[in-house]
């Protein structure tokens, strides 16, 4: 894998702030590439997507098209053709709604479980990775950093509505 550095001559026209966020965007990119290489792999080559509805569905058992469209505020439409990949591939299967049968509710196979627990054995080693020379208490406090950047941002877009 080719190593990028992030020194200050590449940083020379970016702000401090703008620079905390390059740097963030460069490591979320090289979580999500680990990512799409165990889902790009796979007998089904999943896309990204693919992999975060299994990840959806995995957690929220019984969701419906509407229930997951809603979540990740994505078209329906959109939505819709990925689950109906899915279905084909095997790695999702539908439940009829006792209370309305116009209701699909939405499940992963044990196949589609198996992928996502793929996923998911890679996010767990690639975090270890990230964090290796870290101690506890540094942990903690990236941690309360990155939690304090997301109520910023939450609560400035909150404040543009």
């Amino acid at each position: 894998m080719r190593r990028i550095s992030f020194d200050n001559v590449k940083h020379k026209s970016l702000s401090k702030s703008e620079q905390v966020f390059e740097s963030i965007h460069h490591v979320t990119h090289l979580i999500r590439s680990g990512i799409f290489r165990v889902l790009r792999d796979s007998r089904y080559e999943l896309t990204h997507l693919e992999g975060k509805l299994l990840g959806y569905f995995s957690r929220h058992p019984g969701s419906t098209l509407g229930d997951v469209a809603e979540e990740m505020a994505k078209d329906r439409g959109q939505l819709a053709k990925v689950i109906r990949s899915l279905r084909q591939h095997g790695l999702l299967t539908s439940l009829e709604d006792d209370t309305d049968r116009r209701k699909v509710k939405l499940v992963l196979t044990p196949q589609g479980e198996k992928i996502h627990i793929m996923v998911r054995k890679e996010i767990s080693r690639l975090s270890e990775i990230a964090i290796q020379g870290l101690d506890s208490e540094q942990r903690k406090d990236l941690l309360a950093m990155l939690t304090r950047i997301q109520t910023n941002l939450e609560e400035s877009v909150a404040g543009d509505d």
